[in-house]
């Protein structure tokens, strides 16, 4: 089940590392957080090192949609009641200002970046899109309500937003990796204060940042309690004329959509892992009613870390560190995400101010239901009476037939079948037999 881009692009090779090396940073993980937090520094004048336990973008970026938007699930009018109104500005600033560095380096980087609109619509609810055009108009942001939009269907309303983006995630990734210090198939197994340590070497370091998409470190932050893994499923199909924007509906179990050259991409089937659901018959059944001319290609999931609150945790990874970072929880926007975490710990560790560095602090308070269901969520499936069991934190686990492995309910960890592990938090392999 690979991905559109993963087929369309070449990756590059980089070499494993068999030597203690030091460096004023060490980022964990090559994906697309990683690789800009790196390029970041190194533009800075820190010398990185990246450290990639498998391949350059082999993991979550290579099965994005890779759409650089202000709007996730959660509408502008929920951030403003939720989080206020100078916390969501802070963040729409953000956000367009994240997607504006993306276009600055696709100047130099092609990977088919196109600027078009986004378009978030709702079947039955005209007056909640009218609501989120006012929201992002507060906020600054020039919103249209409309009722015309591409879809061969009637909505009941739309909020168009101009300025957002889409992307080939590989081209743009491998190409911000040129000058960087990486190493590949290298496994950080733990830190010892601001060391990696790796299968083979040492890497001393005056910072780390971990960008592991869930973080590996159980005995700091508390990750597992406060943040919690989605797994979306995407079908490729071709046939279908191009949208020229970028679509989600608004509905807690609506898809999403954008084209990709001669691809259309429709996702959906939202759910946990290991955790019942629709998974690819959402996506499936949406083309098969509304595209039926348009033939499935391709198929694949990817996952989103969650935060309780709907906001990244990006800064120290624990309260009162200084030395180790984290950047995660960046929800269905990914990509954008990836550019605000990566410019909130450039400044950070260049001994900048960032607006959003308190907005985003891992060590914030929580209200304590969140944290009680979220908690509650992973205490069934770690007192169940199953095998095979999550080498996390060793809760059961269940097999997902779509697409053939053992995935975690609690902390969403996924094995191949032979129990090669797929998806952190875990960091190493179970033992299992079917």
């Amino acid at each position: 089940m690979r991905s559109v881009w993963s087929e369309t692009v070449s990756p590059p090779s980089f070499p494993r590392l068999e030597k203690d090396v030091s460096v004023d940073v060490a980022v964990i993980g090559g994906g697309m957080a990683g690789v800009l937090c790196a390029a970041l520094l190194r533009e800075r004048g820190l010398e990185c090192a990246v450290l990639e336990a498998d391949r350059v973008g082999g993991g979550i970026t290579a099965n994005t949609t890779a759409v650089l938007s202000v709007q996730t699930e959660t509408l502008n009018a929920e951030r403003i009641r939720k989080q206020g109104f100078e916390a969501a500005k802070l963040l729409l600033d953000a956000e367009r200002d994240a997607i504006g560095r993306f276009r600055a380096h696709a100047e130099k980087i092609p990977c088919e970046l196109t600027v078009l609109p986004a378009l978030t619509y709702s079947l039955c609810d005209a007056e909640k899109m009218k609501a989120e055009v006012n929201a992002l108009r507060s906020l600054g942001l020039d919103a249209t309500f409309t009722t015309d939009t591409p879809l061969p269907f009637p909505v009941a309303g739309a909020a168009q937003m101009p300025g957002t983006a889409q992307f080939h995630p590989l081209k743009f990734l491998y190409g911000m990796t040129n000058g960087l210090q990486i190493y590949e198939q290298t496994k950080v197994l733990r830190l010892d204060g601001t060391t990696a340590v790796t299968e083979r070497a040492r890497v001393n370091a005056k910072k780390i940042v971990v960008a592991t998409h869930f973080p590996f470190i159980n005995r700091h932050g508390l990750y597992f309690l406060k943040m919690y893994q989605k797994r979306s499923f995407v079908i490729a199909c071709k046939g279908a004329k191009p949208l020229g924007c970028t679509i989600m509906d608004e509905a807690e179990d609506g898809v999403y959509l954008r084209s990709a050259g001669e691809f259309l991409l429709i996702g959906g089937g939202d759910r946990r892992p290991g955790k019942k659901g629709c998974g690819f018959d959402v996506p499936r059944e949406f083309r098969q009613r509304y595209y039926p001319q348009a033939k499935e290609v391709r198929a694949w999931g990817n996952q989103d870390c969650v935060t309780l609150d709907d906001l990244p945790y990006i800064g120290p990874y624990r309260s009162g560190g200084k030395d180790v970072f984290v950047m995660t929880g960046f929800g269905g926007c990914g990509m954008t995400g990836s550019m605000i975490g990566a410019s909130v710990l450039a400044d950070e560790l260049t001994g900048q101010k960032n607006r959003c560095a308190k907005l985003f602090d891992p060590s914030r308070r929580m209200k304590p239901l969140p944290l009680l269901r979220n908690g509650g969520e992973a205490v069934k499936d770690l007192l169940a009476l199953r095998r095979p069991r999550c080498s996390h934190m060793g809760c059961a686990l269940r097999w997902n037939p779509e697409e053939k492995s053992w995935d975690c309910p609690c902390h969403g960890s996924r094995f191949r079948a032979n129990g090669r592990i797929i998806d952190n938090p875990a960091t190493r392999g179970i033992q299992t037999k079917r």
